[in-house]
């Protein structure tokens, strides 16, 4: 506060605060604590080193450290780690009873804490306190049973003390809780570190049953094994078998009772146990089974025995599929390939008849692909494997009998049905096959395929019926027109090749009109009909002002390297330029410019070069407004537009015309003002 010459003490002036709402991001005290220890704001220098020489300072520098550990153990009684520190110290100070005092203490807070046992043993094992040490095992082991980490340390602390009877003992404890595996296994091992074989196998009896898992049991078996006593190994195995019952076999102890008898070199008795797992364990859980017998059959059997077990695997599997969904034609197509290498004519022919038996139940194409395949590979095994060439025509035939080909059709099947009877000399069969498919469901596969059959065979007349068949069923389809004037043209009728172009390019409705004008042209080319060619350009042109076809127009005129061709490719640039100008399509003139540019720099003077040079545009970037579908402004998005010189020119003329139209909105606005005001005086006058 300030004091006034008078001697009043005058208030102070107090900030106004115009905003009071809250900030949109609050800074809490922690927080800033935080980012100053974070970014280090205060560095505190370590302590310096301290060296105590005298008794008394040292009982003062322990008094201290006590008292800052009971602070923090009042402050948090459950952390464990203040209550482990506090030990530490007092066990560097040698402290020994005031450290059991803190670990009793603490273990008082938190019997369960694992760590805190182990580190209370631990230092009575460091003082050589061993009778301390087995009084806090016994004693953590008791609370705790269930930590295996305790009773590790509890008999790994006996056996290095030499304590073998006290360790068995300690292992016999912790197996009547029945823990884990690993923990029968290192008593088991810890045995046979003093050669009581005895003793192990006594554990190993206990330990299959409390955990029955067949790797147990062959681990037991190998135990036996190991050590030479083969009987007893093989009555393990038995035994395990006899567990198990037959409602629970399992294929890896079968596997593994018949390696032992293969190492004990007995492959008949192998052979036999694999033979009795494959007949009583489920297929679908024998995969490994069925993978260690044909191994073994490949070491000790013969080809036959082999092939007969890879091969009654495989068809296992396939039925299995097929079973589950007969419409799988994947697994039909595995399964009839695995019977033709059988070799079984019979058995082939029966899969097959199973496999055709299975007709999609949906009239879908898509559906039918995959089916219809199973029909192509029974006829080509009738006539190429079983050499049964009337089984195999009945097969094609029985296949076009089942396709609905009302809906849909197969040209595959009709096609391969007409090569089979070309290869048994039955042309007439054939053309009568081709002639029914076109009859009853014409597609353009099809007619290609009997065209091209008549045309190998030379007749050309039945090749011309057929494409004016084939031009009935389809006139808008120029690779057809194209194809049979270019026949004609081969046959050396020309005339008829053109007239043929005339009609199609007459059809009202063409798929590929572009590619039938060019084949067109060209054709006129190689007749060197360069006037008609020319005036099938300008006849185009007055169906399409495409770029392409006035640039196809004007190389055309530029493939004569004379004054001639040149003036009349200059003239054809020059009016696409213009057409193009008119229709506002600035890509394509850009595009057409281009072409006349490198045109005459090639043949033309400067003169003619500084021509186009003149009609080239500028490039100007621009920005337009975006809208998305439903309407909504998304901003403005850049672009590069063209303006040519004419569009410069007109530039100004549109300035003064929007000048103007704003000039008369405004007029329009005043004088209907003006009317206003006057109607809203009348009443008063």
């Amino acid at each position: 506060m300030e004091t006034t010459m008078g001697g009043k003490q005058k208030m102070p002036k107090i900030a106004k605060v115009n905003n009071k709402a809250p900030a949109p991001i609050q800074i809490t005290a922690e927080q800033l604590l935080r980012e100053a220890k974070e970014r280090q704001l205060e560095n505190v220098p370590p302590p310096p080193k301290r060296k105590i020489t005298d008794p008394q300072e040292l009982e003062e520098y322990k008094l201290r450290k006590r008292k800052f550990y009971e602070d923090a153990l009042r402050k948090n009684r459950a952390s464990i780690q203040n209550w482990i520190r506090y030990a530490a110290f007092e066990d560097n100070m040698k402290e020994i009873q005031r450290a059991r005092s803190v670990y009793e203490r603490g273990i008082d807070v938190a019997h369960r804490n694992i760590p805190l046992w182990l580190k209370y043993a631990e230092m009575e094992m460091r003082n050589r306190q061993i009778n301390h040490a087995r009084n806090i095992w016994d004693r953590a082991v008791t609370i705790l049973p269930r930590a295996n980490q305790l009773w590790y340390k509890y008999v790994y602390m006996e056996e290095m003390l030499g304590n073998v009877a006290g360790c068995r003992q300690v292992f016999e404890r912790w197996m009547e809780w029945e823990p884990d595996e690993q923990a029968w296994q290192s008593y088991i091992n810890f045995e046979l570190r003093y050669k009581e074989i005895e003793r192990a196998r006594q554990i190993y009896e206990r330990f299959v049953y409390i955990h029955p898992d067949v790797k147990n049991w062959i681990k037991y078996g190998k135990f036996e094994e190991k050590f030479g006593y083969v009987v007893k190994s093989r009555s393990v195995f038995e035994r395990g078998v006899e567990f198990y019952g037959d409602d629970h076999l399992e294929a890896t102890l079968f596997v593994g009772f018949a390696k032992f008898e293969e190492r004990q070199k007995e492959y008949e008795r192998a052979r036999v146990i694999y033979k009795y797992a494959i007949d009583r364990i489920d297929k679908v859980l024998a995969e490994d089974l069925f993978k260690a017998y044909t191994i073994f059959e490949k070491k000790f059997g013969n080809r036959s025995g082999i092939e007969n077990v890879i091969v009654n695997k495989r068809k296992f599997q396939y039925e299995e599929e097929v079973k589950s969904n007969p419409h799988n034609y994947d697994a039909w197509f595995d399964y009839l390939r695995l019977a033709e290498e059988d070799g079984s004519e019979e058995s082939t022919r029966e899969v097959y008849e199973r496999a055709i038996a299975n007709i999609p139940p949906v009239c879908e194409k898509r559906r039918w692909k995959r089916y219809i395949y199973l029909w192509i590979n029974y006829a080509l095994y009738e006539e190429l494997e079983a050499k049964d060439m009337d089984r195999a025509r009945q097969v094609y035939s029985s296949c076009l009998d089942v396709i609905p080909h009302k809906k849909f059709t197969f040209a595959k099947v009709w096609i391969m049905f007409a090569h089979f009877e070309i290869r048994q000399n039955n042309l007439l069969a054939a053309r009568k096959i081709l002639g029914v498919s076109i009859g009853k469901c014409p597609k353009d596969k099809l007619f290609r395929n009997y065209i091209e059959l008549e045309l190998q065979l030379r007749e050309f007349d039945r090749c011309r019926m057929l494409y004016e068949k084939f031009l009935e069923f389809g006139p808008d389809n120029c690779s057809t027109w194209w194809r049979f004037a270019e026949l004609e043209s081969l046959l050396g009728d020309t005339d008829r090749a053109r007239a043929i172009y005339e009609i199609a390019v007459a059809q009202p409705r063409l798929d590929m009109p572009e590619v039938l004008w060019k084949s067109y042209i060209d054709f006129e080319l190689d007749q060197d009909e360069r006037i008609r060619a020319r005036k099938l350009f300008e006849r185009l042109l007055e169906r399409t002002q495409h770029i392409k076809v006035w640039m196809s127009f004007a190389a055309f005129e530029a493939t004569q390297e004379t004054p001639d061709g040149n003036e009349r490719a200059r003239a054809i640039y020059k009016q696409a330029n213009s057409k193009l100008q008119t229709s506002g399509s600035k890509e394509e003139r850009l595009v057409l410019l281009e072409a006349w540019k490198v045109f005459e720099e090639k043949r033309g003077n400067v003169d003619q070069q500084s021509c186009v040079g003149r009609l080239w545009p500028k490039r100007v970037k621009k920005r337009k407004k975006v809208t998305t579908t439903t309407g909504v402004d998304a901003g403005w998005e850049e672009y590069y537009d063209y303006i040519f010189p004419e569009e410069e020119q007109e530039q100004p003329n549109l300035k003064l015309l929007a000048m103007a139209k704003q000039w008369k909105t405004s007029k329009n606005d005043e004088s209907s003002s003006d009317e206003s005001s006057e109607e809203g005086d009348s009443p008063e006058s």
